[in-house]
C-alpha cells in the first residue's frame, strides 16, 4: 500500500477510467487518442500511477465455472481486530483462496474469495482458514459478478467538483 495520498489530475482520472474499463485491449496510444495528448504523456502517467501504487495491477477475470472450478465461494469470517491483517495476509495462502478482503465495521471482518472443486475441497479450504486463526461464519456461492469503471474517474465527471 502506498504510503501517503498521491494527488490524482483530471488526466489521470481519465486514464485511470479507461483501463478500468478494459486495461487488456485498451493502448497507450488509444488513450492517448481519446484524450488528445501525446501516448509517451500516457505511458509516464500510467508509470508514476503505478510506482505511487494507485494502479496496483491488471487482473484476469476468470469465469471458473467455464474453467471446471464449480464452486466459486464467499467465506465471511471474523477474525479478531487487532489481528486481522496479519491473519487476513496468511490466508492468501491457502490453496483455493484468490481473494481477501478486510471489512472495517461489524464483527463478520474478513471475506474470503476461494475456488474448489466440490465440497470436500470447500470444507479442507474452511478448516485450513480456521487454522490461522479466521471463524467461519457463513458461505455464499457466487454466481455472477459484475463490474464497471468508478464513475469520478470517468470524462463526464472531470472538472465537476468532487
Amino acid at each position: 500500500m502506498a504510503d501517503s495520498e498521491y494527488p490524482i489530475d483530471d488526466l489521470d482520472r481519465q486514464i485511470i477510467h479507461a483501463l478500468q474499463g478494459d486495461a487488456r485491449h485498451t493502448s497507450a496510444s488509444e488513450i492517448a487518442e481519446s484524450l488528445d495528448v501525446s501516448a509517451r504523456t500516457v505511458r509516464n502517467r500510467i508509470g508514476k500511477l503505478e510506482d505511487a501504487e494507485v494502479i496496483r495491477g491488471y487482473d484476469v477475470d476468470v469465469d471458473y465455472e467455464a474453467a471446471g472450478y464449480q464452486l466459486h465461494t464467499l467465506i465471511v469470517c471474523t477474525a479478531p481486530i487487532h489481528e486481522r491483517e496479519e491473519i487476513a495476509r496468511r490466508a492468501l495462502d491457502v490453496d483455493g483462496v484468490v481473494a481477501i478482503r478486510e471489512v472495517m465495521t461489524g464483527a463478520d471482518n474478513v471475506h474470503v474469495e476461494v475456488v474448489g472443486v466440490d465440497g470436500n475441497d470447500l470444507s479442507r479450504i474452511g478448516r485450513d482458514l480456521n487454522d490461522i486463526g479466521l471463524e467461519v461464519v457463513d458461505e455464499d456461492l457466487i454466481r455472477n459478478e459484475y463490474t464497471r469503471p468508478f464513475h469520478q474517474f470517468g470524462p463526464e465527471t472531470v472538472g465537476d467538483d468532487k
